[in-house]
């Protein structure tokens, strides 16, 4: 197809080349990207990616018309355009844009990754470190091949400290977004029994989350260390020498903890210690807080500040959040959910105090070849804590619950439908399991 002379310079550039110069170029007029075509801000470089059910291809020209200042595409367009630009792969032109821009960019990087608690570490970093630093942080779910470029650039020459959430659903991600990002701090909150559909095992999710600490030695750059993890503590040599320690012996760590039910904390560094109050849910919280701790004050936040941080932090997306309902009071932490992050939950449930307790739990998605035996065993675990009411959501509990008296449902719609005949009020609810039960429901009807 003749491509029109006015952007045949570009074209062949971009499409033989992928002279990152020129497309840089074109991007610092807007510092604006975009992968969604009905969500076009004037100006800026709208990227043409595929999946398994879009083809951003298909609507360059839309992309266009609504104010695009260029598309970038990887399929010969309907017609020629002359801010059309045809490359190998859309999606790696993005890749090398956003490494090309943190090369250029005088911000330092955060990365973050792990198996339970990213998110919420991520944003007790944020707000931490802002009381001092000019800081942007992954926003959303932005945290894989698509999400960390996009993370990237969107941070302008304003930013201090960039803090970018990893996550990973197979051997060779947190490598590649390593390579992107160029990290010059990182932390692993832990490592758990996460995705084992794409790891295999606990072996495979300490090795996958490793390779950020492999790219962090390889370069020289320093490591927040939870040496309370035993898989976490394994994957630094013992010879690196820029190792920042929290959650041990040594290094900021709890000499205090209390959790009825919002979770208050002394910490000591051995020297000076820190009473820290959290509007956080939940024991399992406290690594969170120790790594977001230690990150401020290896950076130069003053105490009082991190201290005023913790406080203000208010978690968000049903991660840990207590909520009154006005019918019932419930432990909502429903936005992921596996099986290390199950039984933690469960745990520091049982322990608050609370009359009327029950439980509502989504199945545990990504769990692979091990999902009867993971629900199988959850049920067991239950069964042995003596916990009474539950209601599992989800078929991968449905072969498990016989005599147990817990009562089971498909999905959250049916349970729904079951309360509406059988209301529940005045309970302390725990409500956990993987977003894609879409346990939110439950708060319009519990």
């Amino acid at each position: 197809m003749e491509t029109p002379p006015v952007c045949r310079g570009l074209f062949f550039l971009l499409s033989l080349h992928m002279d990152i110069h020129n497309l840089y170029q074109l991007y610092l007029e807007s510092r604006l990207v975009s992968t969604d075509s009905r969500n076009i801000t004037p100006g800026c470089i709208f990227f043409a990616l595929k999946g398994d059910n879009f083809n951003g291809n298909r609507f360059a020209l839309q992309a266009i018309d609504n104010g695009a200042s260029a598309a970038i595409v990887d399929e010969d367009p309907v017609k020629p355009h002359p801010k059309i630009f045809k490359v190998k792969q859309a999606l790696s032109s993005l890749q090398k844009l956003a490494a090309h821009h943190r090369r250029q960019s005088g911000f330092l990087i955060l990365a973050i990754t792990g198996s339970n608690g990213k998110t919420t570490t991520k944003e007790l970093c944020r707000t931490v470190l802002s009381k001092q630093f000019s800081v942007y942080a992954t926003g959303g779910n932005l945290n894989n091949h698509i999400g960390v470029p996009l993370t990237l650039l969107a941070m302008d020459p304003s930013i201090q400290i960039g803090i970018v959430e990893m996550g990973a659903n197979h051997p060779g991600e947190i490598r590649d977004l390593c390579l992107i990002a160029q990290p010059d701090y990182g932390l692993i909150t832990n490592v758990g029994k996460a995705h084992l559909e794409g790891f295999g095992s606990i072996e495979g999710v300490a090795r996958a989350k490793g390779e950020l600490f492999q790219h962090l030695m390889a370069s020289g750059k320093t490591i927040f260390l939870n040496v309370g993890d035993q898989h976490v503590l394994k994957l630094v040599l013992d010879e690196y020498p820029h190792v920042v320690r929290y959650n041990g012996d040594k290094g900021l760590r709890v000499k205090s903890r209390s959790s009825d039910p919002l979770l208050r904390l002394t910490v000591t560094d051995g020297i000076i210690d820190t009473d820290l109050k959290t509007n956080l849910l939940g024991g399992f919280n406290t690594e969170n807080v120790l790594a977001a701790c230690c990150v401020g004050i290896h950076l130069g936040v003053p105490l009082p500040l991190i201290r005023e941080a913790v406080f203000e932090y208010r978690p968000q997306n049903h991660r840990s959040q207590l909520i009154d309902s006005g019918k019932n009071r419930l432990f909502m932490d429903a936005y992921n959910a596996n099986p290390s992050s199950m039984r933690a939950a469960i745990d520091e449930f049982l322990l608050l105090n609370g009359h009327n307790k029950m439980l509502i739990l989504g199945e545990m998605r990504e769990v692979g070849d091990s999902d009867r035996e993971e629900h199988e065993t959850l049920i067991h675990y239950l069964i042995e804590c003596k916990v009474q009411r539950v209601i599992c959501v989800g078929k991968s509990f449905e072969h498990f619950l016989a005599g147990t008296g817990y009562l089971y449902f498909a999905n959250v719609d049916e349970l729904l439908t079951y309360h509406t005949e059988h209301p529940v009020r005045d309970h302390f609810i725990l409500v956990k399991g993987s977003r894609a039960n879409k346990l939110e429901k439950v708060l319009s009807l519990f």
